[in-house]
């Protein structure tokens, strides 16, 4: 029997592809002063994003998967039926938030975004000002019942101190 370095090779090679692809922390915002999060079975990629309290955020949702997905953030899942089925407490329901894309919905009673497969929602607001320290809100996707929580598809939203000039 012979062994088979070769594929040993291209799997260490691809896992070492893999690891140093992904950020290694939460991402902030680009150049142009916006956040992509794509958006696939069952996750969001980048998972973590930072952003500074009082700076303006412009979210680019973009649905790559082959289903719908939506993007809530919030605290404290609530559960309904035995499954996982939003937030108690919702980030845009305390903000001002504007939407806007194509094949996408605002559910404005959820504070949910739901995005069609190949659609794009942009998601621009003001993080208040007086939210200082760090708070941590937690990204997720409630579609199908809850199975695309329950598959993983979660992340935070980390709010860091406004930096003084």
């Amino acid at each position: 029997m012979k062994p088979r370095i070769g594929g040993l090779v291209i799997v260490i090679l691809v896992l070492g592809i893999t690891a140093c692809a992904q950020p290694a922390g939460p991402v902030g915002p680009g150049p142009s002063g916006e956040i992509r999060i794509i958006m696939t079975e069952y996750k969001f990629q980048p998972s973590a994003i930072q952003v500074k309290a009082g700076q303006e955020v412009r979210l680019v949702l973009m649905n790559r998967g082959k289903k719908a997905h939506e993007l809530l953030i919030g605290r404290g899942v609530k559960m309904e039926e035995g499954k996982p089925a939003g937030y108690h407490e919702n980030l845009f329901a305390s903000i001002q938030v504007q939407v806007s894309g194509e094949n996408f919905e605002y559910e404005e009673d959820e504070h949910a975004v739901k995005v069609e497969p190949g659609g794009t929602a942009i998601l621009v607001f003001t993080v208040p000002k007086g939210w200082s320290g760090e708070l941590v809100w937690e990204m997720g996707c409630f579609e199908d019942n809850g199975v695309h929580y329950e598959e993983g598809m979660k992340g935070q939203l980390i709010i860091i101190k406004e930096v003084s000039p």
